[in-house]
């Protein structure tokens, strides 16, 4: 342990020093940009190593201090800067994300399940993209994966077992949805770095997103019908109870709640086309959810608005965090470390530069997957640099959100081990070989539709 320390420490220094002799260097010279990319990969080196990320984005940014000559004044106003900016661009996501889990905790999603499985009998493929299915739509609906997972998983498991492709499925689809949804961190991130409105990504992802969800779908589909043996476990105690006409009530403010998302561009635009104010707005979606959560579900309208307050908390925990760290990745791009970065990659052949940044989010996603935006926050100022267009920045940060579901670490992962009773490693190495052949898709669809 005294030995780590100790290189740790001789490590830092020659960074400090490397840090101080390129600060009197000119921008233009070769040792300067060598060294201001050096803060980005001690930021990775230590997310791979695990480090708490606030202490990796730390380490980088002082050292792009020391050699742009940064003082603390200045580092305070970039620091509010960033994180005044991204809540500013995120009240949509913020606004989705609680909403969703107020029909979470309503018990909306275990209802939806428990009809379907009462409906279909003993179809294995059914249930198996059913299954797929709804972990896309509440991970779409509410941006947050691991916490759809931690709901679903448990009874997904009651259904059909730990079935691999299920499993895989049920990856797929948090990793795709989590990436592209009006309601995630991630695609607060994506706005933060690229400028691209909320709308605007989201509808132009939106196609991939069903397409990628749809083929997560048929692989659990394939595996539950190869497994054979189904509806393993019994429904819960409340869920008992409960006929199927009160099943159905309960799943009225999900299905809601889903189609407001997902067709609220589309009706917004024919109300506009025949003169009237879009509608089917955050404010008219979430009120009407909350109202039908309070008159289908278990639980009253004063619940209801708990769970909305209650369910607002974890994005605005993680937003603020990565809206620190992200304060560190400005710091590092105000000397030059991505220009310098970008200026090697014009280098490639044009044709492999998209493929190439996908391929690098999935493996960077793979070691450090416990951090998707913050992994975006390394990599797409570098696709940003670059030019690349909004759905070359749209697919990279879908590489990244596949690379973390072959990471041990990430949430989505952990709450699918426990969900499905089986060690964590088995998820890994279950989901490895479906993950990488959606990779090479994905790369093969940058060199189609880029």
């Amino acid at each position: 342990m005294k030995a780590r320390g100790a290189i740790t420490l001789a490590a830092g220094g020659v960074l400090a020093v490397l840090a101080v002799v390129a600060g009197y260097q000119s921008p233009e010279t070769g040792f300067y940009m060598a060294v201001s990319v050096l803060p980005l990969l001690v930021i990775l080196a230590l997310l791979f190593m695990r480090v708490n990320m606030l202490i990796a984005g730390l380490a980088g940014g002082i050292m792009a201090m020391i050699m742009g000559g940064i003082g603390i004044g200045q580092a305070n106003g970039v620091m509010i800067g960033q994180i005044q900016n991204l809540f500013g661009i995120a009240v949509v996501p913020i606004v989705n994300s609680a909403i969703a889990m107020a029909v979470f905790k309503s018990g909306g999603y275990s209802a939806a399940l428990a009809l379907v499985r009462r409906r279909i009998g003993g179809n294995q493929a059914v249930m198996g993209a059913f299954i797929v299915f709804l972990q896309a739509a509440a991970t779409y609906m509410s941006g947050i994966g691991g916490g759809s997972a931690m709901v679903i998983a448990p009874l997904a498991f009651a259904a059909v077992g730990a079935i691999p492709a299920v499993i895989v499925g049920m990856s797929i689809a948090a990793a795709i949805c989590f990436t592209t949804s009006r309601a995630s961190l991630e695609t607060a991130t994506v706005l933060k770095l690229t400028a691209i409105p909320v709308d605007e990504y989201a509808n132009m992802m939106l196609p991939y997103t069903i397409f990628l969800v749809l083929l997560g779908m048929a692989v659990a589909a394939h595996g539950a019908w190869k497994n054979g043996g189904l509806f393993t476990g019994e429904e819960s105690e409340d869920i008992k109870g409960m006929s199927s006409s009160q099943l159905s009530r309960a799943t009225i403010p999900a299905l809601f709640l889903l189609l407001a998302v997902v067709f609220s561009p589309v009706i917004n635009s024919l109300l506009k086309g025949v003169g009237l104010p879009p509608l089917v707005i955050p404010l008219t979606y979430s009120a009407v959810t909350i109202f039908l959560v309070g008159v289908f579900t278990k639980f009253t309208f004063s619940q209801a608005c708990d769970a909305l307050i209650d369910g607002s908390s974890y994005i605005l925990t993680r937003l603020f965090q990565v809206g620190l760290f992200l304060m560190f990745i400005a710091l590092i791009e105000r000397i030059g470390a991505f220009t310098t970065i970008a200026a090697i990659a014009r280098n490639a052949p044009p044709s492999l530069v998209v493929p190439a940044a996908i391929l690098a989010g999935f493996l960077i996603g793979v070691p450090a997957g416990g951090y998707v935006a913050t992994i975006l926050g390394l990599i797409l100022p570098v696709a940003v640099a670059l030019g690349f267009p909004p759905l070359a920045v749209g697919f990279v940060t879908m590489a990244v959100g596949l690379g973390s579901q072959v990471c041990p670490v990430n949430i989505t992962m952990q709450a699918l081990s426990f969900g499905f009773q089986i060690p964590i490693m088995q998820v890994v190495r279950g989901n490895a070989p479906v993950i990488i052949g959606y990779v090479i898709l994905l790369m093969a669809m940058s060199m189609v539709f880029i």
